[in-house]
C-alpha cells in the first residue's frame, strides 16, 4: 500500500481551516487538521512545499517511522507550525488505519474507558449580569460544565475572550478585519480587586454542582497568580486556567505553595519535553495540549499515557480554532483515555460547517458521544471546501494602560 497524493485546503466559514487529505493507491483516504490561528499559510506552505513531497511513495500503515523521519530527521525540531504539519499527516494516516480496519479509532486505542465525555462550553458577558443570563443559558441545555470570563468594571476595554458589550456573540478567537491585529488595554490591579467576588457570585448562583473553569489567559505575575487562587478556592473551581504565561513554568510552584485550586495549562505547548517536568512534578491537575498542535495522536497518547502516572487528567483544547477533524481526534482520544478529565467544546455545528465535515458524532446533555465509523468518523466535501479560500485575520494583542505591551 502506498500514499499516492496529498492535497492541501485552506479555508472553511468563518475560519482558515487547514484541512489535509493523504490518497492512497487503495483508494483509501485519511483526513487531518494542521490549523493554526493567524498564521494558517505557514502550515499549509510547510505542508505542500516540505513535507508532502517526503510522502509519496511511502507505506501509510507504517505512521510511527513516518512521525519518526519528520520529527527526528529535522535538525531544527518542534515548534507550532512544524508539530501541527507533522500532526495533520499523523492523524491522516491513523483515519487510514481505522478505515483499513474497519473500526473507529479509539478501538485501535484500547476501547472505550467512557460512553459520553463530559465538555464545557464559554459563558462570557459585558459585565456579570449579562455572564449570568450566558451560563443559564448553557445550564438550560445540558451542560454540567461551563468556562466563565466576564468583563471588569473600569477596564478600558475588554479582553481575555469577553464579549464588547451585552448579548455579544461576535468571535472572539480571529479577528478577519486585516491581518494587523486588534489591541486590547489589560489591567490586573482591576482584574485581582473584582473577579473572586465575581465567580462566588455565580458560584452561589448556581450552586455547588456546576463546574466552574476560569482562565486568566497568562495574564498575571506570578505572587499575583498565588494570590489570586488563594483567594478563589472557596468558589471550588474545577480548575484554573494558565494563570501565568506558560514561558515561566517555575511560577506554578509558586502558586502550588500557596493554593490547592486545580491548575490547567498546556495550550500552547507542542511537544512532550515542554510539559514533562511538570506533570513528572504535578505542578498541574489538567494538562491542555491539543491534538494538532503537538504532532498528532501518536506523541499525544504519549503525553497522555505520562499524565496519567501522575495523576494528571486531560483536558484538550477545543477552540473553534481547531476544526471537526481535530475534535474527532480529540474524541476517540477521550473515549479511551482512563485519565480523561474533561473537554473544551466551542459550537462549530453550523450548517455551513457540517456540509463541509460531515459526521455522526453527537452532544448530547454536555456529554460528546464519538460515533463508531472507521477511522475519525469524518469526511471532507472538496465540493464545498472550493466555495472558501484563506482571509486574513489575526489574534488580538494585549497591553497595560501605558502602552506596555502585555501577554495574550
Amino acid at each position: 500500500m502506498k500514499i499516492t497524493d496529498a492535497k492541501v485546503f485552506v479555508g472553511g466559514p468563518g475560519k482558515n481551516y487547514v484541512t489535509l487529505k493523504i490518497e492512497t493507491d487503495q483508494g483509501v483516504y485519511g483526513l487531518g487538521d494542521a490549523t493554526i490561528n493567524g498564521r494558517e499559510t505557514m502550515t499549509a506552505t510547510y505542508l505542500r512545499d516540505y513535507l508532502v513531497p517526503n510522502l509519496i511513495g511511502r507505506d501509510p500503515r507504517n505512521s510511527e517511522d513516518i512521525w519518526q523521519f519528520f520529527y527526528r530527521g529535522a535538525y531544527f525540531r518542534r515548534g507550532p507550525i512544524a508539530m501541527a504539519a507533522f500532526g495533520a499527516i499523523d492523524v491522516a494516516l491513523w483515519d487510514i488505519k481505522g478505515k483499513l480496519a474497519n473500526m473507529p479509532l479509539y478501538q485501535l486505542f484500547g476501547g472505550k474507558s467512557r460512553e459520553g465525555a463530559l465538555v464545557y462550553a464559554h459563558a462570557t458577558g459585558a459585565d456579570l449580569e449579562d455572564l449570568m443570563d450566558s451560563v443559564a443559558w448553557y445550564v438550560e441545555q445540558g451542560y454540567k460544565a461551563v468556562r466563565v470570563q466576564c468583563g471588569i468594571p473600569g477596564m478600558p476595554s475588554a479582553s481575555y475572550g469577553v464579549a464588547d458589550s451585552k448579548g455579544d456573540n461576535r468571535n472572539y478567537i480571529t479577528d478577519f478585519s486585516g491581518i494587523r491585529p486588534k489591541e486590547e488595554i489589560w489591567d490586573s490591579e482591576r482584574y485581582m480587586r473584582y473577579m473572586p467576588g465575581a465567580l462566588a457570585e455565580i458560584r452561589a448562583r448556581f450552586g455547588p454542582e456546576l463546574k466552574i473553569l476560569h482562565d486568566v489567559h497568562h495574564r498575571l505575575l506570578p505572587r499575583e497568580a498565588a494570590e489570586f487562587a488563594k483567594e478563589v478556592e472557596p468558589v471550588r473551581l474545577y480548575w484554573l486556567e494558565d494563570p501565568t504565561p506558560a514561558d515561566d513554568q517555575d511560577a506554578l510552584k509558586l502558586i502550588r505553595q500557596h493554593s490547592t485550586v486545580p491548575l490547567a495549562i498546556g495550550e500552547v505547548f507542542n511537544s512532550i519535553w515542554e510539559c514533562n517536568k511538570l506533570i513528572e512534578n504535578e505542578l498541574i491537575d489538567f494538562i491542555r495540549v491539543p491534538v494538532t498542535h503537538v504532532g498528532g495522536i501518536t506523541h499525544a497518547r504519549r503525553i497522555v499515557d505520562l499524565a496519567g502516572l501522575h495523576n494528571v487528567r486531560t483536558g484538550f483544547h477545543g477552540a473553534p480554532s481547531h476544526s471537526p477533524l481535530c475534535m474527532a481526534a480529540q474524541a476517540h482520544l477521550n473515549a479511551w483515555a482512563p485519565n480523561f478529565g474533561i473537554q473544551e467544546y466551542l459550537v462549530l455545528g453550523t450548517p455551513e460547517c457540517d456540509a463541509l465535515f460531515p459526521s455522526e458524532h453527537r452532544m448530547d446533555q454536555g456529554l460528546f458521544h464519538v460515533s463508531d465509523a472507521p477511522g475519525l468518523g469524518v469526511d471532507f466535501d472538496e465540493t464545498e471546501a472550493a466555495r472558501y479560500s484563506y482571509e486574513p485575520g489575526s489574534l488580538p494583542v494585549a497591553r497595560l494602560e501605558d502602552g506596555t505591551l502585555w501577554n495574550y
